[in-house]
């Protein structure tokens, strides 16, 4: 097959031969047996692209060739029909993981992964540095810690890492579904929060706000935080109270104040808006207001 398309494309190379070339001005696939080939992307018209990727995979020159394990997740998702098809008899989950860009290989990546979990870890890639991790567990109630996961990426090799934990999953239903849901919704989040792990608990605050129109957030924003709305100080405190589960101790540690001041602070904002956040449900309704303000 490589020599007939030789034969229509003058620029096509085989990947191990290209030494002198830049690989990002080459369209590069993969054949059945592994043979990767790339062809100038001057040469490709949009037809010849369509083409080729009815049979042919895009391979992404600086990525690690997929394992027959991943192979079998991407045929499951995309629906392909396989002689050997993916057996899941364990919980499982999405994580979408995004590297900030030219700090780690992903090679280096699989191989750090691999190493944390003990074990080789599906990794479907996006690009070179995002893509979704797969989590195969036999306890869904025990698993790894994705927080402790970017401390030693942190301290070991200086790498800043996000993380986007999806639900465990008990079968291969609607997998296909559950794949594009966490891709989208990774973006979306990611975009939304500066925390470096969020699991789609987490998320779905940040999703439902996304789903409202820009004027309705507005009134959420002003009819609960009213005189407050502008008052960045009284904000930041209210923030760091949710981030520490309503724990006045905890939050005034965090904010370098005095208890007192901090319940102070509390009182002032129930006075102007009768609205008291050391209650769960009010303060609920409060964090939605923040969200819908940002």
């Amino acid at each position: 097959m490589i020599k007939k398309l030789q034969n229509v494309f003058s620029t096509l190379i085989i990947h191990s031969e290209a030494n002198d070339i830049r690989l990002e001005n080459y369209d590069w696939f993969i054949t059945a047996d592994d043979t990767v080939f790339g062809i100038n992307k001057k040469e490709l018209t949009k037809k010849d692209r369509t083409l080729l990727a009815t049979f042919l995979k895009p391979y992404h020159p600086n990525l690690p060739l997929q394992t027959k394990e991943e192979n079998k997740w991407i045929n499951e998702i995309n629906g392909v029909q396989q002689e050997e098809r993916l057996q899941i008899n364990q919980p499982f989950r999405f994580v979408y993981f995004s590297i900030k860009k030219n700090q780690m290989d992903p090679s280096s990546f699989r191989e750090a992964i691999n190493e944390l979990f003990a074990k080789d870890v599906p990794i479907l890639w996006e690009n070179e540095h995002e893509g979704i991790l797969i989590e195969v567990t036999e306890d869904s109630t025990d698993t790894i810690s994705y927080e402790h996961i970017i401390n030693l990426l942190m301290s070991d090799l200086y790498v800043n890492i996000i993380f986007y934990v999806g639900p465990f999953r008990p079968d291969l239903t609607d997998v296909k579904q559950y794949f594009h849901s966490i891709k989208k919704s990774a973006k979306l989040i990611t975009t939304l929060t500066k925390k470096s792990v969020v699991t789609y608990i987490e998320a779905i605050p940040y999703l439902l706000m996304n789903e409202m129109k820009p004027d309705f957030r507005a009134q959420i924003a002003h009819s609960v935080l009213q005189e407050f709305l502008d008052d960045e100080e009284t904000l930041k405190m209210i923030a760091t109270f949710f981030e520490c589960h309503l724990n006045i101790s905890e939050t005034a540690k965090k904010l370098y104040m005095h208890r007192n001041s901090l319940q102070y602070r509390l009182e002032r904002f129930y006075d102007k808006t009768t609205i008291d956040i050391r209650q769960f449900d009010q303060a609920m309704t409060v964090y939605l207001a923040l969200l819908a303000k940002d």
